[in-house]
């Protein structure tokens, strides 16, 4: 067996293997099935992410096998790109980067009295587009460069706009989206959080942020923040 095909046949094994420790079952089930089944369950978004390329392995995989004329010599023998291939989303489903430290920054927040301008000097700045809004430590919702827009063009018929008058409080019921977004554990993996995003575009909602904290609870200091931007950032393979 040529080296090319040594290594992939290796990192199908540990795919595999990985798939079995998850089903727990003693039974004999084809990867297919096993990819299938793992795939509808709740914490498969990996699975889920690369379900079309684990297939396609397992049909390379089973050429490679039962296909030899000779134990040395392979019909199917896997490109370079394959191997490469499939080795880095062994890698990406068998240890699923977590969203901290992979998105670990600190997220700027505004209390509901804060006058709507400290939010425009920092849009200005730092060119943010969400901020979480609190009254207290209690979490109100979140602001968006989009519900302020909104509140702008309820108010185009006012002579005159009072910016420096306005507070947050003014501006966050014109949210469009009252669950724009989501509270998340550190301990959540990227293909959960893409996830997130993508079902709610699903249901035709949008889903501006994912706030992180320790355990996914709102009352829990933040400790980062990923947004629909990032997620695109997110490599395929």
């Amino acid at each position: 067996m040529s080296k090319n095909s040594e290594r992939f046949i290796n990192s199908f094994n540990r795919i595999e293997e990985m798939l079995n420790k998850k089903i727990g079952s003693s039974e004999y089930i084809t990867f297919k099935n096993k990819v299938e089944q793992l795939s509808q369950t709740k914490d498969g978004a990996a699975i889920r992410r690369y379900r079309v390329d684990l297939l396609e392995f397992a049909e390379l995989r089973n050429a490679i096998v039962h296909q030899r004329t000779k134990p040395e010599f392979v019909i199917a023998e896997p490109h370079d790109s394959t191997v490469e291939k499939i080795e880095t989303i062994e890698e990406r489903i068998t240890k699923p980067r977590t969203v901290i430290p992979e998105f670990a920054r600190s997220v700027q927040s505004f209390q509901v009295s804060d006058p709507l301008s400290y939010v425009l000097e920092f849009i200005d700045e730092q060119k943010y587009s969400q901020f979480p809004i609190y009254k207290g430590q209690a979490f109100e919702g979140l602001l968006t460069t989009n519900g302020i827009s909104n509140w702008l063009a309820s108010n185009i018929e006012e002579d005159i706009i009072s910016i420096r008058d306005a507070k947050n409080e003014d501006v966050l019921p014109f949210e469009e989206y009252k669950s724009n977004y989501k509270f998340i554990s550190r301990d959540t993996n990227i293909f959960e959080a893409e996830e997130l995003f993508k079902n709610n575009l699903d249901k035709g909602e949008r889903l501006e942020a994912l706030f992180i904290t320790h355990s996914g609870k709102q009352t829990e200091k933040l400790l980062g923040i990923i947004t629909s931007w990032d997620i695109i950032d997110i490599p395929k393979v």
